[in-house]
């Protein structure tokens, strides 16, 4: 005999707790079981299968039968697309990937080099390596060229240097701002790209 849905509180009493102290799932940042009201939806279980297209009561009881909720992860979707897990695990895990992403912001710096608009072969070169050792870290590099009184006439010299920095650091990144004047100041920002570090003796 087919077993009835029968709403139930959210998640694990771990995960009830977790919502209460959360301010956005006050807000239902997610429209859960009985909340979810369109007649169809897509739905995934735990482990991220499809389980197709279903109506949303059969999808209701299919959640209810495993002990599960059935929690609106895509509503932009047509249908929207929903997800079979205990409401409690799906706030720990959102949490746990939002602190990892938070966390990965905090390591990138804003590294930065400075060149004067006459720099000589080996203090490009010294800059330029210490550039790719940040970069190779996973942090961005802002190159500045400074001008100084009259300097500011020769901002071509500034500005082919920065080109030069820009191709000599080609395998190690990738252009976040282009280069641009600001003040009395040429500067670029290059983003790390996903390169392997080189060996020791390359």
């Amino acid at each position: 005999m087919k077993k009835p849905f029968v709403p139930r509180p959210y998640g694990s009493p771990m995960g009830r707790d977790y919502a209460k102290n959360r301010p956005q799932d006050k807000a239902r940042a997610h429209k859960v079981n009985e909340d979810i009201r369109v007649p169809q939806v897509r739905v995934v279980d735990e482990d991220g299968k499809m389980l197709g297209i279903m109506n949303t009561a059969a999808a209701l009881d299919l959640a209810n039968a495993e002990e599960k909720d059935l929690v609106e992860i895509a509503p932009q979707a047509a249908p929207p697309v929903c997800k079979i897990i205990d409401y409690g695990k799906f706030l720990y895990e959102l949490q746990k990937r939002e602190k990892e992403q938070k966390k990965q912001q905090h390591q990138q710096l804003l590294k930065e080099v400075r060149f004067k608009w006459r720099t000589d072969t080996h203090d490009f070169d010294f800059k330029t390596r210490h550039a790719i050792d940040f970069l190779e870290d996973g942090h961005k590099v802002k190159a500045t060229v400074m001008f100084k009184g009259r300097e500011i006439v020769h901002q071509e010299i500034g500005l082919a240097l920065l080109e030069r920095f820009v191709v000599a650091l080609a395998d190690y990144s990738k252009i976040d701002q282009p280069i641009h004047s600001e003040g009395r100041s040429l500067s670029v920002t290059l983003a790390p790209e996903k390169v392997k570090k080189k060996k020791e003796g390359e």
